[in-house]
């Protein structure tokens, strides 16, 4: 009985701190005619309207899509909502929903076989949910308390594909970015290459999305020019970004950065 009533304190105790850290991050909705975006979004603590605040995108991956608007903030939620991190980074941060049948990234996806094969297709034009996001993220920006010299990208699997694509459609929007173990088309770097700093990881083991997925980026990247932070995990399956979020220096590098000038 005491192990039981034990067991029911920790899973109570561990719920309530979920709850807090959750709660901090707001529920909205982004509607577009008949198309909504739900997301969840942080503002900072002792949040000013005439602050001057960078702004974080997030792109989850494709197990946490669904209506709930709540489920994309399982992975990376918490890494920018403790108290610690608050104080340190004040900023905007954005989780949005991407539905279930639909992907962040313009992508043909067969499953048949695993690693999954990915046939990006930017020239079709971003998916709809895409779409809703960089609206989104505009209508963010142009808030008179935003930093637009300090907006930042990062996603993983499918937020991490989303992340590259992005890039290619805005590359004159982020000052830095992160995907995680995700993909994306080599040939669209160019038009963001010498302009954002990016810090690419993925799981050597990785059966899911191959890591030579993110190897063909970073070597874009390269070959244009660029100068990538590119860090493989030996250990690491498809859930890099468990040690990636664990990287010291992941933020601090990330908001070390602003948006070159023109």
């Amino acid at each position: 009985m005491k192990k039981q009533l034990t067991f029911v304190l920790v899973f109570l105790a561990c719920s309530l701190v979920s709850a807090q850290w959750q709660s901090k991050y707001e529920a909205k909705m982004h509607i577009d005619g008949n198309d909504t975006l739900k997301y969840r979004i942080m503002y900072p603590k002792n949040f000013q309207e005439d602050g001057n605040y960078p702004v974080v995108l997030f792109l989850h991956g494709a197990g946490e899509r669904g209506s709930d608007n709540e489920k994309q903030l399982t992975h990376g939620g918490k890494l920018f909502a403790t108290d610690y991190l608050q104080e340190r980074y004040p900023a905007i941060v954005i989780f949005p929903q991407c539905p279930t049948n639909s992907y962040w990234s313009n992508v043909d996806v067969n499953r048949s076989t695993y690693p999954i094969k990915l046939n990006f297709n930017y020239a079709g034009g971003p998916t709809k949910p895409l779409e809703m996001v960089m609206d989104l993220l505009q209508t963010t920006i142009q808030q008179p308390y935003t930093n637009d010299n300090q907006v930042y990208l990062m996603g993983l699997s499918m937020g991490g594909m989303g992340t590259f694509e992005l890039l290619s459609r805005k590359p004159d929007t982020f000052a830095a970015a992160i995907p995680i173990c995700g993909g994306g088309a080599p040939d669209s770097v160019s038009a963001y290459a010498k302009k954002i700093p990016l810090w690419v990881f993925h799981g050597a083991q990785d059966n899911v999305v191959n890591p030579l997925q993110s190897m063909e980026m970073v070597s874009a990247l390269l070959s244009a020019g660029a100068y990538p932070k590119f860090t493989v995990y030996d250990f690491a399956n498809h859930n890099s970004w468990d040690p990636a979020f664990a990287e010291p220096d992941l933020l601090p590098w990330l908001f070390s950065h602003q948006k070159a000038m023109p």
